[in-house]
């Protein structure tokens, strides 16, 4: 995988170009999509942006939302398009089968691929060119470094700057994780410079849901949630059942492991969800407890060091018992 930086010179005349991100994607994913959608178009580049899924509806406000292409329902088109293009940007994942069934387009399609992401141990070998710096707070601020080192970061404005702030603020819990570094609140200054109004974004982000959302975490706090004060871990579980009775939709459960942190003394948080096809895990953690290797290594995902995920074939019940029963080698990192 050669640098980013080479990549550079083929931007300075008009291309076809494909931008994609991991499958649901967040706010990070959008917002450096469409962040480098808003600044490429400008080039005079002709930019798709294609979503292997569907998305939080708490993310529509952003600018050229309402042109991106859900890859499940527009198969056909998202594929002759991903075919026909001279460079696809894969934005915030970091092997390509987190792209869901998008993937096959992806590997087959004959353009360039770029990688710009964040998590650790990228499929180098997949990419082209690329970008991966995992000491960085999100992809959003991997794009803002790219528009700055180009010869066009004149061009980033007020649009660029709303999606990218996007990114940056979700992917760092509003600023308090460790990836928040003085270079990212320089670059947060600068977006504001730009006329960036941070509070709308916040507004649109967290301040959007309905009131079956509320109750659902209510819901799940009290009936769902599970503290394992032997091994400081919290641990919860979302039921087929719970989805539909409160008529849970793509985003509603964002964030809600986290909450699992909040517990006084509890360093590990789990949160299973019962799909259609597959039992779906958030891990998140405190300190040096690694949730990238734990997901790795028992439920065939990963991600960075303190928030990871993972996916599990099996059921609901043997999912949350193989998890419970893998605590105690874990016991001395836990305390």
């Amino acid at each position: 995988m050669q640098s980013i930086e080479a990549l550079l010179p083929q931007l300075n005349s008009p291309k076809s170009i494909v931008i994609t991100m991991h499958q649901k994607p967040d706010g990070d994913a959008m917002g450096s999509a469409l962040g480098l959608y808003k600044w490429l178009i400008q080039l005079n580049h002709e930019v798709t942006v294609i979503s292997p899924t569907n998305w939080a509806n708490f993310l529509n406000w952003m600018p050229g939302c309402d042109q991106v292409i859900d890859f499940e329902s527009f198969q056909h088109e998202a594929t002759a398009i991903a075919m026909k293009a001279a460079i696809i940007f894969c934005l915030d994942f970091n092997t390509a089968h987190r792209t869901k069934h998008f993937e096959s387009a992806l590997r087959k399609s004959p353009a360039i691929k770029v990688l710009i992401d964040h998590h650790e141990q990228p499929d180098t070998a997949f990419f082209d060119y690329g970008v991966s710096i995992t000491a960085k707070s999100s992809t959003c601020e991997m794009v803002y470094d790219l528009i700055m080192c180009s010869e066009h970061a004149h061009l980033l404005n007020k649009e660029v700057a709303s999606c990218l702030y996007t990114g940056m603020m979700t992917d760092t819990g509003s600023f308090r994780f460790g990836a928040a570094t003085a270079s990212l609140h320089r670059a947060v200054a600068h977006l504001k410079d730009i006329g960036l109004e941070h509070t709308h974004i916040h507004s649109n982000i967290f301040d959007s849901f309905l009131e079956n959302r509320l109750r659902f975490i209510g819901f799940a706090l009290l009936n769902r949630m599970e503290v394992l004060y032997d091994y400081n871990t919290c641990v919860m579980h979302i039921q087929s059942e719970d989805l539909k009775r409160f008529d849970i939709k793509t985003g509603d459960t964002e964030g809600l492991v986290n909450y699992l942190l909040s517990v006084q003394g509890v360093r590990f948080g789990a949160l299973v969800i019962d799909r259609d096809e597959e039992r779906r895990w958030s891990f998140r953690s405190k300190g040096n407890f690694d949730v990238n290797t734990f997901a790795r290594t028992h439920f065939e995902g990963g991600g960075h060091f303190n928030a990871a995920g993972g996916r599990s074939s099996d059921t609901l019940k043997n999912t949350l018992q193989k998890f419970k029963s893998l605590l105690p080698q874990y016991a001395s990192q836990l305390q």
